[in-house]
């Protein structure tokens, strides 16, 4: 019972910390644009969580318990869960030390150490695949940020064009929120399933397959929006001021670009960080206008996040999993 207290909190902590992460992230680009309803995104931000897993598939939630290691172990609940809070200390203690990183790579660190630490097999080629395909989508999202921001400038003018840029405002904003929903957001629906499955059982064991009930998927949504609308503000003045976003249409080629990156890798199956690919397509788009317009200071800062992460989560992983063997 203890432990299924134990997953039960840190699947509770985790939703709720991706919604301030991830959530707030894509509210406060949605936010960027003027008058924008904050009801009205926060409801296309609720809605795919619920709808695009029974729609899609889990692949990218499978990744996270099948694709990294053997967490079919006896030991695999207890590494998963060591992985998944070492994820969660690594982003909130860097995000308190204002460099606000990727919840998604820490968890893959995070999980990956744990079973290398436990002794479980680590499948190696698996995580280098899934490192490579989460690298390159910022990439991708940094490349189509700054092509659209240079084909929005080439748009000639219209009277109806303030109107026709809304219209792909809330298209783009739509289908970023779906893309988080297939790729991104699934991470919550793997750690939920892990805890449910050990609160059922009432012991610990091998990790089971993902598996999702509409509760669930209603329940996830929930707590991800409250942690969402909790931190809105703040990231929204990051993406703001921190990265430049000043016109309607750098939003619109944003979202554009982060729902495309994210989207393309979740045919590979990959989990890819929906928010460096924002940030990417953010750091594009500025930069289609001229390299002055990025705030280079911030973007080094949000790199510096990125590239500690990884490392960080791996080594405190494999300490906990230390930790799981000797238990």
């Amino acid at each position: 019972m203890t432990w299924a207290i134990a997953f039960g909190l840190v699947a509770l902590g985790f939703v709720y910390v991706s919604g301030v992460n991830d959530g707030a992230t894509l509210l406060g680009l949605g936010g960027r644009y003027p008058r924008s309803s904050r009801l009205a995104l926060a409801v296309l931000v609720v809605v795919p969580l619920v709808v695009v897993p029974e729609a899609a598939g889990l692949s990218v939630a499978r990744t996270f318990t099948e694709r990294l290691a053997d967490l079919g172990d006896p030991h695999g609940a207890e590494a998963f869960l060591f992985g998944v809070a070492v994820a969660l200390a690594v982003v909130v203690g860097l995000s308190l030390r204002g460099l606000p990183t990727s919840l998604t790579l820490a968890v893959v660190g995070g999980i990956g150490g744990a079973g290398l630490g436990a002794g479980l097999p680590v499948s190696w080629s698996g995580l280098a695949g899934v490192l490579a395909i989460g690298a390159a989508a910022p990439l991708v999202g940094l490349g189509l940020g700054y092509v659209f921001g240079v084909a929005a400038r080439r748009v000639p003018g219209f009277d109806g064009m303030p109107h026709a840029v809304r219209t792909v405002h809330v298209l783009a904003y739509g289908a970023q929120c779906a893309a988080y929903a297939a790729n991104d957001g699934q991470k919550m629906y793997a750690v939920v399933s892990v805890a449910r499955d050990v609160a059922a059982a009432r012991r610990l064991g091998a990790v089971g397959p993902v598996q999702v009930s509409p509760l669930m998927l209603a329940a996830v949504a929930a707590v991800f929006c409250a942690g969402a609308l909790s931190a809105v503000h703040r990231v929204g003045e990051r993406l703001g001021r921190g990265l430049v976003l000043a016109r309607p249409l750098h939003v619109v080629s944003t979202e554009a670009a982060a729902a495309a990156a994210v989207t393309a890798s979740s045919f590979a199956g990959a989990p890819v960080s929906m928010t460096q690919s924002v940030a990417a397509g953010v750091v594009g788009v500025a930069a289609s206008e001229g390299p002055t317009r990025v705030r280079w200071p911030n973007v080094a800062r949000i790199g510096a996040a990125w590239v500690f992460t990884l490392p960080l989560a791996l080594t405190a992983g494999a300490l906990a999993g230390l930790a799981v063997r000797a238990l």
